[in-house]
């Protein structure tokens, strides 16, 4: 069992009412882009943890973690008020297998997430392999709110610096907001409104898929995907369709 190690509090960013980041300072093993750690809190006497993706590229610290305050959720709200100079727990030892290297190679990669979901892909997209890899590389981030579309600025940094190699496209379920499709991930596959608004096609030649979230998006895009010709991925039967719940 991987040990624990005691990390500090640098920085607690309150993004909105329910969502909100933590960077860490803490002394864990080499992680993959991709892959989670387990955070803990002693909370009256015992030992809370709960598995959460880096957002944070492998060798970065501190280590950034991107948080949906839960109502029931007695870690997230304990976390939700930890300050600067805040001790809290850190599994030493990543684990997981939502990274690139489970991915075959292919002309278009494109990463779907929703919520706090999106975390793994902005460790990926810190290192290289997507950029050697993929000849495109389309981030699709689906939230309830515009208030929820966050890292805005390190979305501007990746298309400054990959130009039109990168794609960004948001969704918004509650609200129509301009630049962004209004709706689910599923459905405007099926309808072809994603392949419209990125200008990018979807098909089992050149697009790998990886999806990270809710578990309906990712079961209801999985189908809506097999509906287009893709296949699941796994390693003995290599497909298009890479999976992670984030719940």
């Amino acid at each position: 069992m991987s040990e624990w190690v005691q990390g500090t509090v640098l920085e607690n960013i309150h993004w909105t009412q329910n969502l909100f980041s933590l960077r860490i300072e803490a002394p864990v093993d080499e992680f993959k882009a991709g892959q989670f750690t387990s955070l803990g809190l002693d909370i009256e006497g015992e030992r809370t943890a709960r598995p959460y993706s880096f957002l944070s590229a492998p060798g970065e610290q501190p280590l950034e973690f991107f948080f949906y305050t839960a109502t029931d959720g007695v870690l997230s709200n304990a976390m939700v008020a930890l300050a600067p100079g805040d001790e809290i727990f850190v599994k030493r030892e990543a684990n997981g297998f939502f990274t690139l290297e489970e991915v075959p190679s292919s002309r278009d990669l494109w990463l779907l997430g929703t919520g706090t979901g999106i975390a793994p892909y902005f460790s990926m997209l810190k290192t290289d392999e997507p950029w050697e890899r993929f000849e495109r590389v389309v981030l699709v981030h689906a939230v309830r709110q515009d208030s929820d579309l966050r890292y805005q600025a390190l979305i501007e940094e990746l298309s400054m610096t990959y130009g039109d190699r990168f794609v960004f496209q948001a969704f918004v379920s509650r609200e129509e907001i301009e630049g962004t499709l209004y709706g689910r991930i599923p459905e405007a596959i099926t309808r072809g409104e994603l392949e419209t608004a990125t200008g990018i096609e979807i098909s089992a030649e050149h697009s790998q898929f990886m999806l990270c979230g809710n578990p309906d998006m990712v079961a209801d895009t999985t189908e809506a995907l097999k509906g287009r010709g893709l296949s699941k991925n796994r390693r003995r039967t290599p497909g298009q369709i890479t999976v992670e719940k984030y719940w």
